[in-house]
């Protein structure tokens, strides 16, 4: 199993990203979570990996966190969670919103997750409590870059953003309407999406 990997960042559209190590380029999802930390292209990045074999695929998932791999690991265990929606839960909301959530019994900020219906909702409440009793707090586990942003043109950064919003499992009218609603339309994309999934939760 892939369990880390550190190289050189050569793309990233939101959820995927390339990544250059020692001229081997990997494909990895990620959560925009992760996203709010990566460094400008070009420049190294170092993240924590979960590979995940399939009959018709092979992905591999990339977190800025220990604590964030170890939440999408036990997500994916529950009944009806994939990959997928593990990865846009955790792209909804940091870590510790999620472990809050669980706590709370809080339904309702579940089912506002694209994908996580009042069922999905109730199984996770049920399933992750137990799991995430003793779940501590984040620790500084974290890439050393600090978080930076890549001025992206007008004329295609919002689109990049919806994009994103609809990989993520939104559906496009509603990407649309929700980044078209934002005050300030020439935030990097990266911040474009972050203040979308917070309108959306």
């Amino acid at each position: 199993m892939i369990g880390r990997i550190n190289g050189i960042l050569l793309e990233k559209q939101p959820p995927h990203l390339l990544i250059d190590v020692q001229g081997v380029a990997y494909e990895v999802d990620a959560p925009m979570t992760t996203f709010y930390q990566l460094p400008e292209v070009g420049q190294s990045v170092v993240l924590h990996t979960h590979f995940v074999v399939r009959e018709d695929a092979q992905q591999l998932y990339g977190f800025a966190a220990r604590q964030e791999r170890e939440l999408f690991r036990i997500l994916i265990k529950v009944n009806g969670v994939g990959p997928k929606l593990a990865l846009t839960i955790l792209s909804g909301m940091s870590s510790e919103s999620f472990v809050r959530t669980v706590q709370d019994n809080d339904v309702a900020s579940l089912v506002k997750l694209p994908g996580v219906g009042k069922k999905t909702a109730e199984r996770l409440l049920v399933e992750m409590r137990d799991k995430l009793a003793s779940w501590l707090p984040a620790d500084a586990d974290v890439t050393s870059n600090t978080s930076q942003q890549i001025s992206i043109p007008a004329a295609s950064h919002l689109d990049d953003a919806i994009s994103a919003l609809v990989a993520l499992g939104y559906k496009p009218q509603q990407a649309a309407k929700t980044i078209k609603a934002l005050p300030d339309q020439e935030l990097p994309r990266e911040e474009l999406i972050r203040q979308a999934l917070k309108a959306m939760v």
